[in-house]
């Protein structure tokens, strides 16, 4: 597995998402997913399923070998809240260290720099590895890397050929931070999209997989959801290909303002 490195963090290249997967389904998920070659497993707080994709892993008896993130909620990011949420999150995965620690949304009621003080505690007593955040804009980047007392690792934000996400992709690679892209195949999306699919058959592959493989090639963290265990394998299974140059500008040429992901609380995207 292909890794990618971000401020002392190795990031498995390719992750199970787990967003929407629940109970003994989750479990046996995460379980087949270690199994079929993942090292990337990524949860939250919000998701609700912690203590199933800890349970996955630890199945797997691969523990020492699976990159996990998880992520706090927002309304959690008070510092004395930061320590009782990362404590819960420790005690529901139960599999020792957690990997890397993500802010899930920022919380303008919250400064910043006591959120990832209060984060980068727990990486220097050991409880994490890493830390990082995710839906962050490029002001709130920019903040970040001034107030945190730790490298941030990643920012985890909606990302696939169908929205424009350079302006922040910039910003990250300014300051040695990495991108990982969920919904990375928007949703579906791409696997209805003709243009990814006359690429994909080129090199006998889906529209999805040749969707993962555009951001992939650009050193871009993906973790595809999926609760078909037929879907794993397809998923992972787009390190013998590549995109050429011609094809890389055909599909970002995509991009035409398609986010999915925009709640209440978003912050003022670029």
């Amino acid at each position: 597995m292909e890794v990618v490195q971000a401020n002392g963090a190795r990031i498995p290249i390719v992750g199970l998402g787990t967003w929407t997967l629940r109970g003994r389904d989750c479990v046996r998920l995460v379980e087949q997913a270690v199994a079929d070659g993942y090292r990337h497993v990524d949860t939250a707080q919000m998701y609700g399923n912690e203590r199933e994709v800890g349970e996955g892993v630890r199945a797997s008896a691969l523990r020492d070998q699976v990159f996990v993130t998880t992520k706090i909620q927002p309304d959690n990011l008070s510092p004395r809240d930061v320590e009782r949420s990362v404590k819960e999150s420790l005690k529901a995965l139960n599999i020792g260290t957690i990997d890397l620690l993500l802010i899930h949304w920022p919380n303008p009621s919250v400064p910043l720099a006591d959120t990832l003080g209060a984060m980068a505690k727990f990486k220097k007593s050991g409880d994490i590895r890493h830390i990082g955040v995710s839906n962050f804009t490029v002001a709130l980047i920019e903040e970040a890397t001034k107030v945190s007392p730790e490298p941030i690792a990643t920012n985890q934000i909606e990302c696939h050929p169908f929205l424009d996400q350079d302006k922040v992709r910039i910003a990250c690679r300014r300051h040695g931070i990495s991108i990982t892209a969920y919904s990375p195949v928007a949703r579906g999306r791409a696997d209805g999209d003709a243009l990814l699919a006359k690429i994909g058959k080129v090199h006998g592959k889906s529209a999805a997989q040749a969707s993962l493989r555009w951001l992939i090639q650009q050193g871009i963290i993906v973790i595809p959801r999926t609760s078909k265990a037929e879907r794993l394998k397809e998923n992972i299974d787009i390190f013998d290909f590549k995109l050429s140059d011609a094809e890389m500008k055909q599909i970002a040429g995509l991009a035409r303002g398609g986010r999915i992901v925009d709640w209440a609380w978003s912050p003022k995207w670029d």
